[in-house]
C-alpha cells in the first residue's frame, strides 16, 4: 500500500508500559497490553517485536518465531528482528533457518556485533569451529568489551584443544561482567581439564552464585557430616540444594526422611535430575520396591550394546583412520578425574567431534544414526528417558580414553548427559581367566551409597571392536581393571539432554 498517509503506531507512552512490564519480568502483563495495542495499530512493527522478545524471555520460540515474521513483513530491513528471529529458529533445531536470518542481520547492519556473535554460536553448534572462531574475532573487533563473546571464543579454543587460550579468554570475559555465572563455570571446566581442581572448586562455586550457606553444605558432604550438611542446603535453597539434601539424608541411611523428600520432589520438579535418579534407582532395589522416581525403571533393561556397522566396513578403514587421529592430531591430554592414583591412563581433553578431523565427523554422524535407532525400539516405554528423549541427537562431549596394563575408571555416572557410552577401537586380547578384564560393568550401585545387601543388579559387557554400549547417564559403570599388555582405547560421548 502506498504510504501516502501519516503514520499512527503506539504512542511512545503506551511503549513505556510495555517496556516496564518487560524490565520487571511480568511478561504475561507485557503481552496482554501489545494484544489491546495492536488491535489498534495492526501495522506497528514495535509491538510484534516487543511480543517476540516477551516470548524468547518466556522460551515460547514458536510463538516468538510468529511475532518476529510480522515485524518482518512490516519491515524486511529490521535487522534486530532477523538477528532474533534467527536465536529463535536456533533454539529449536533448525540450524540453516538460523543462519539464513543471521546472516541476513548482518548484510542489514554489517556492524551489529551481537548478530555476528550469535552467528558464531550457530556455527560452534553446528560443529564448524573455524567459522565460529572467525565471527566471534569479528564481533570483538566491532565490540572490544563485549564479556558474551570472550566466553563464547573460550569455548570454541577449548574444543580446540587451546585450553591457556580458552582460560584467558573466559577470564576476559569476567572481567568484562564480574558476575558471568557461565564464565565462570566454563572457566572451572577449563581448570579442571589441567588437573587444577582446587583452584576449579573456587569458580564452580561462583557460577551457581557462591552462596556461602551452599559451599559449606558442600564441604560437610565432603567430610560426611551430613546432617550438618542438610541445614547448610536447606539454608542456603540455592542451586541443586534439594538434589544435596536427598543426597545426604540418603548416604546417612535415613531412608524415611529420604523417601519423603523424594516423594515431594517427584511431584513436583521442574528439572529431571541424573542425581536424583541415580539415588532412586539404588533406594527402589535397595528396598525391592518400584523405583518411586520413574526417570528410568529397571535402568540395566536400556543398555544398548551392539556392533556399529560403519566401523567394521571396507577392512575397519574409520576405526584405523579414529586410531591415527587420535595419535596424530593436536589434542590436549588431561588427567581424567575418575581414573585411580597409578592407574596407567590418559583422556583427551575439547570435544572430539568439533575438531576438523573427517574421521570424527563420521563416527558422529554413525552414532546419531545408532541413537535414533534405540529410540524407535523403545518409544513406547512409559518412564521419563524415553518421554523426553532428545528429539534431535547432538553431543555435549566426546573424549577418547586410552588405557595401558592395570588401567581402569572407578564407578562414576554422568549428571549432565541423558546418554553416556562409549565407542571401543582397541581391546586388549587377554580379558584373563574370568573373561572379564577390561570390561564395562553397569550398574545401580555406586557412590558409597548404603546397602541393605548385596543383591544388586549388575551387567558386565566384553565389547568387541567396533562395538558401542551406551545407557541412560544415571547409570553406574566402571572399568574392570586389565593386565594385558594391548592398549585400550574407547572414545567416549555424552548426548545432550
Amino acid at each position: 500500500m502506498a504510504n501516502t498517509k501519516k503514520y499512527l503506531g503506539a504512542t511512545q507512552s503506551d511503549l513505556e508500559i510495555v517496556k516496564n512490564f518487560i524490565s520487571k519480568g511480568e511478561l504475561k502483563e507485557a503481552l496482554t497490553v501489545l494484544d489491546e495495542l495492536s488491535t489498534n495499530y495492526p501495522n506497528d512493527v514495535n509491538l510484534y517485536f516487543f511480543g517476540g522478545n516477551c516470548y524468547i524471555a518466556m522460551q515460547s520460540f514458536n510463538q516468538a518465531i510468529l511475532c518476529y515474521q510480522e515485524a518482518i513483513k512490516l519491515k524486511p530491513d529490521f535487522s534486530e528482528a532477523h538477528n532474533n528471529i534467527g536465536i529463535c529458529f536456533r533454539e529449536i533445531g533448525k540450524m540453516d533457518e538460523s543462519i539464513f536470518h543471521t546472516r541476513k542481520a548482518i548484510k542489514l547492519k554489517p556492524d551489529y556485533a551481537e548478530a555476528h556473535n550469535n552467528l558464531g554460536v550457530c556455527f560452534f553448534e553446528s560443529n564448524r569451529l573455524n567459522e565460529a572462531h572467525s565471527c566471534y574475532k569479528t564481533a570483538i573487533k566491532i565490540k572490544p568489551d563485549y564479556a558474551d563473546v570472550y566466553n563464547n571464543l573460550g569455548n570454541v579454543l577449548k574444543d580446540f584443544g587451546q585450553i591457556d587460550e580458552a582460560i584467558l579468554s573466559y577470564k576476559k570475559a569476567i572481567k568484562l561482567m564480574p558476575d558471568f555465572r557461565s564464565a565462570f563455570s566454563n572457566l572451572a571446566g577449563a581448570l579442571t581439564e589441567l588437573g587444577r581442581v582446587d583452584e576449579a572448586k573456587e569458580f564452580f562455586a561462583k557460577s551457581s552464585g557462591d552462596n556461602k550457606d551452599f559451599k559449606q553444605g558442600l564441604l560437610m558432604l565432603e567430610n560426611k557430616n551430613f546432617t550438618e550438611a542438610v541445614k547448610l542446603f536447606e539454608r542456603s535453597q540455592h542451586a541443586d540444594w534439594q538434589d544435596k539434601v536427598l543426597e545426604c539424608h540418603y548416604r546417612n541411611s535415613e531412608f524415611d526422611l529420604f523417601e519423603e523428600k523424594l516423594l515431594k520432589f517427584s511431584n513436583n520438579r521442574e528439572h529431571i535430575r541424573r542425581t536424583v535418579a541415580a539415588l532412586s534407582a539404588h533406594y527402589a532395589q535397595n528396598f525391592r520396591i518400584k523405583d518411586p522416581y520413574n526417570f528410568c525403571p529397571s535402568p540395566l533393561n536400556f543398555v544398548c550394546h551392539e556392533q556399529i556397522p560403519e566401523l567394521l566396513e571396507n577392512n575397519q578403514h574409520l576405526i584405523k583412520e579414529l586410531i591415527e587421529d587420535i595419535k596424530t592430531a593436536s589434542v590436549l591430554k588431561r588427567k581424567y578425574q575418575y581414573l585411580f592414583k597409578g592407574s596407567s591412563g590418559e583422556q583427551s581433553g575439547g570435544h572430539l567431534f568439533r575438531r576438523p578431523e573427517k574421521s570424527f565427523k563420521k563416527l558422529s554422524d554413525a552414532l546419531i544414526k545408532t541413537i535414533n535407532r534405540y529410540y524407535l525400539r523403545y518409544q513406547n516405554e512409559d518412564n521419563e528417558f524415553i518421554r523426553s528423549f532428545p528429539k534431535d541427537i547432538s553431543f555435549s562431549g566426546a573424549w577418547y580414553v586410552k588405557m595401558q596394563s592395570g588401567g581402569y575408571l572407578s564407578s562414576h555416572i554422568h549428571e549432565e548427559g541423558w546418554i553416556s557410552g562409549a565407542v571401543y577401537l582397541s581391546i586388549p586380547k587377554d580379558s584373563g581367566l574370568d573373561g572379564q578384564e577390561g570390561a564395562i560393568e553397569l550398574s545401580s550401585d555406586g557412590d558409597e551409597y548404603p546397602r541393605l545387601h548385596d543383591e544388586f543388579e549388575k551387567k558386565v559387557i566384553l565389547p568387541n571392536v567396533g562395538d558401542v554400549v551406551f545407557f541412560p547417564s544415571s547409570v553406574f559403570h566402571r572399568t574392570i581393571p586389565f593386565n594385558s599388555k594391548e592398549e585400550r582405547i574407547c572414545i567416549a560421548f555424552d548426548v545432550k539432554m
